[in-house]
């Protein structure tokens, strides 16, 4: 078995979610809906795990739509339902930002919409960015060379660990 340089386990995993949480929701403490954009896998499962916090923490109405884009080749972003987005709070949630390319893609289709504001979350930042990308939400930020990726594993919808590779 190789030998990964874990960085985060899940009891960790799970804190910096719950942080991730209150965070969203101090910023958007005046509002009653927000929508969690997560990117299909494993965004889409830590919006829905954040959504669940959310939801016993505040008063916010947490919805859930996916999008989904191909990560080596993001033209074309497909959204799980159509939705007016104009006026509304959206959070582009993802696992890792290593370059911001797919965050960047993940966001067309937002944007042929005036929301209220656009955010993102993620549970790993790298800082070495391609794109410019910065994330608002926050679980654990990191520098690595550009010879690493940060990975995240699951187990179902289980969270396990994230490690550097």
């Amino acid at each position: 078995m190789e030998s990964r340089n874990v960085i985060l386990t899940a009891d960790i995993i799970q804190k910096k979610i719950e942080r991730i949480a209150y965070e969203i929701y101090e910023h958007n403490s005046d509002g009653e809906e927000i929508i969690l954009a997560g990117i299909w896998d494993r965004g889409l499962i830590l919006a829905q795990k954040i959504a669940g916090i959310l939801q016993q923490i505040s008063p916010l109405k947490p919805r859930i739509i996916e999008l989904r884009l191909d990560k080596q080749q993001p033209g074309e972003v497909t959204v799980s339902e159509q939705l007016d987005f104009n006026g509304k709070v959206i959070v582009v949630v993802d696992d890792v930002a290593n370059s911001g390319r797919t965050m960047l893609y993940a966001l067309k289709p937002l944007l042929e919409f005036l929301p209220k504001k656009i955010q993102t979350a993620v549970l790993v930042d790298r800082q070495h960015k391609s794109f410019p990308l910065s994330v608002d939400f926050v679980g654990f930020s990191l520098a690595t060379t550009l010879q690493e990726s940060v990975m995240v594993e699951l187990e179902g919808t289980n969270i396990l660990s994230a490690y550097l590779q």
